[in-house]
């Protein structure tokens, strides 16, 4: 499989991103926007308003002619979660042998399916990989370090995506562990939102310890649950991911959880992933008999069945058990 052409489906700040991250390993990139009149935005300035300050590289086709995707060697998704589907039906015939790489991190709230099985449920015969890990948008595309993986179960495919799409500066390690590997990207942002209501709480810093390291063993839980390695739950798309979600205001999930802790509306200009996968992951959690404590208190909050503080208190009065 050669690839020269990368066609990326949503111009939003993480599409950008991987624009620019493209075109430094060397390739063709169409960043194909919503409607016309964003894609004029983009390509007439040079930037996205979506993600300030960083430069779009020479090289990168803005455009809303959905036809890039049918010159494509690579079909990137970089639509949120629960657009995944609409967007993906509405793609036209691909050139064949061209996978589809999910960037995406969520489950679809409506049927409960991971972004894998929505893709292959409309596209059965197109080849699907996930790419997964610890990496804000503006870092990614100013060209600072960061390191993800690309997950196919074809490790031909992984290998593959991962020597063409990374690059000095965005390291991409292959994987075949596609399921383990966007269950790390879903879990980790509802428990992102746990670990900014615990910031929004001013609950302290042993409190935030705890909250992650006992999130981790959740995700960890699920994860394995699916048939997730170890080593997937233990690297860049699982625990590294997590770390970095629940440690920074830069994480959208995390201000999410610290305007709700801090008692503030959340801003509806953010779009914070984990609060639409919480309820899907806990329905999920429970047909599979696994204990979620963090997650489901997430979902209760969400839904208004508990306040924060009523969660917080439930989370507490846990009886003591070994570790």
């Amino acid at each position: 499989m050669s690839i020269e052409r990368i066609a990326i489906a949503g111009a939003g700040a993480w599409g950008t991103a991987l624009a620019n991250a493209a075109v430094r390993a060397g390739h063709k990139v169409a960043l194909v926007a919503r409607n016309e009149a964003a894609a004029h935005a983009i390509a007439a300035e040079r930037t996205n308003a979506r993600l300030p300050g960083v430069p779009l590289k020479d090289g990168i086709l803005a455009t809303s002619d959905r036809t890039a995707f049918a010159e494509a060697d690579v079909i990137l998704m970089a639509v949120p979660a629960q657009s995944m589907r609409a967007a993906v039906t509405a793609l036209p015939k691909l050139k064949s042998g061209a996978p589809i790489v999910i960037c995406a991190k969520g489950i679809e709230q409506r049927t409960q399916k991971f972004m894998s099985e929505i893709v292959t449920d409309i596209l059965p015969d197109t080849a699907v990989a996930i790419l997964s890990g610890p990496s804000f948008a503006a870092d990614v595309g100013r060209g600072l370090p960061a390191a993800v993986t690309v997950a196919a179960r074809d490790e031909a495919l992984a290998r593959k995506l991962a020597l063409t799409i990374g690059s000095t500066t965005f390291r991409l390690y292959h994987s075949t562990d596609l399921r383990g590997v966007e269950i790390g990207g879903a879990a980790k942002n509802v428990l992102a939102i746990a670990a900014g209501i615990v910031s929004g709480k001013k609950l302290g810093a042993s409190a935030a310890a705890a909250l992650t390291t006992r999130g981790f063993a959740e995700l960890a839980r699920f994860a394995r649950t699916y048939g997730a390695r170890p080593e997937t739950v233990m690297g860049l798309s699982g625990l590294g991911d997590l770390i970095l979600t629940c440690s920074t205001a830069q994480s959208r999930n995390f201000s999410f959880g610290v305007a709700l802790g801090s008692g503030s509306t959340p801003s509806t200009g953010i779009l914070a992933e984990g609060a639409f996968t919480a309820s899907a992951l806990v329905s999920l959690a429970r047909e599979q008999n696994v204990d979620m404590p963090i997650a489901t208190a997430v979902e209760a909050v969400l839904d208004r069945s508990l306040s924060i503080d009523e969660a917080i208190e439930a989370l507490l009065m846990r009886p003591f058990k070994a570790e």
